[in-house]
């Protein structure tokens, strides 16, 4: 029994519209990545763990800001003050970081971006850019709340700069620990599409690394002991702050501070290589 072929229209037209191009892509895997990172237009299940971190790092800044209208005298610096929000940090891009590229790699929808004018390398970027942009907000934003009440609080204009001048430092060691923190959180991300996989391993390389500081630290040779934040990302970072602004909470790294800033640079220029490597690799399969 044959059976009669028959074409239907559903009245398929071609695009004739303007073509926004790699730009707006770029552009647009950025935006959605930082809203992604915060939750917004997703699920209020996805918006309860960004922003109760949020309102962690928020809360203590206003702490600070009203003990210091109340007597007068400042809490911590602003430096000090990223110091000490550093271990949230480090949870916010384990559990955001997976967000952002797991799920495009357990869905397969990668080789679907990479059709078009987006490359690997424009992908991988946008989706480091975006999280660089929500951690380094995590911990700006809050210095913001500290820096308003010293300034209303100020004598004259004179200390209202001052009060500037040392916000800066804070906001520029923010920048270091969004972009150390993001570049390894997103490269360990990109390995696998289990969220929850991937975030154990960004925990656990802070984790496996941290020991290694704390026998380095007891070692009785100077520089040793100086070089020991090397190897952990977290310590590396506060041997930075401690080169860079002189924290006095901060990792101890004497006269080997350029060391410090040599180490980030490589290691946050290899995070990066390796991601782009990554998801080339992907886009080739």
């Amino acid at each position: 029994m044959s059976v009669d072929s028959v074409i239907h229209d559903i009245g398929y037209q071609r695009y004739t519209g303007p073509r926004l191009g790699r730009e707006y892509a770029v552009g647009s895997l950025f935006l959605h990545g930082l809203r992604t990172a915060y939750g917004l237009g997703r699920s209020a299940k996805s918006k309860i763990f960004p922003w109760a971190v949020a309102l962690i790092v928020t809360t203590v800044a206003v702490v600070f800001t009203a003990v210091r209208a109340q007597t007068g005298q400042r809490v911590a610096t602003y430096t000090a003050y990223t110091e000490s929000m550093g271990v949230l940090a480090i949870l916010f891009v384990a559990i955001v970081g997976p967000e952002l590229v797991s799920r495009d790699l357990r869905c397969g929808v990668l080789p679907l971006y990479f059709t078009r004018a987006l490359r690997a390398s424009d992908y991988a970027l946008a989706k480091l850019a975006a999280l660089v942009s929500a951690v380094w907000l995590l911990l700006g934003a809050p210095q913001l709340i500290m820096f308003l009440g010293g300034a209303f609080g100020a004598d004259d204009v004179g200390a209202a700069w001052d009060e500037l001048l040392d916000l800066l430092p804070g906001l520029a060691y923010a920048g270091i620990h969004a972009i150390v923190f993001s570049s390894l959180a997103l490269l360990v991300s990109s390995l696998t599409g289990k969220r929850a996989f991937a975030a154990g391993g960004v925990v656990g390389v802070f984790l496996m690394t941290g020991p290694i500081t704390g026998v380095l630290s007891s070692m009785p040779s100077d520089a040793v002991r100086y070089l020991a934040g090397l190897p952990n990302p977290a310590s590396l970072v506060q041997g930075d702050g401690d080169w860079l602004f002189g924290n006095t909470d901060a990792f101890n790294v004497g006269d080997y501070g350029p060391a410090y800033g040599v180490t980030t640079v490589v290691f946050v220029a290899a995070c990066v290589a390796l991601l782009i490597a990554r998801y080339r690799k992907v886009a080739t399969r």
